[in-house]
């Protein structure tokens, strides 16, 4: 017997959002996921900046498996790799979706 999936992608999205965010005993990740609802692009130096300016202890590495993790496992980001570094940006299909589960979360 075959099952339909009726499950929308930006359904999986928003629950895979919420469990992620679940997780976030910190706000971090709340605070990347604004950081590009809010400003465009980043590379991984430019989110860590922003970070260490704040009140969070980051290191390079952990911020760069968070925004790897974003990427690969959300499926969220949209990564340019043409130039020195990796460039991300929130793939347009999800700002919403993305929107949604931070203003409820």
């Amino acid at each position: 017997m075959l099952l339909l999936e009726t499950e929308t992608i930006e359904e999986r999205v928003r629950a895979r959002l919420i469990k992620y965010l679940g997780r976030d005993d910190t706000g971090i990740r709340k605070v990347v996921l604004n950081m590009f609802l809010d400003g465009g692009t980043f590379t991984t130096g430019g989110v860590f900046e922003y970070l260490e300016k704040t009140d969070f202890e980051v290191s390079y590495r952990g911020v760069s498996a968070m925004v790897g993790l974003m990427n690969t496992r959300l499926g969220i980001l949209s990564i340019n790799v043409t130039g020195d570094h990796n460039i991300y940006s929130l793939k347009e299909d999800y700002k919403d979706v993305v929107r949604s589960v931070l203003d409820n979360y």
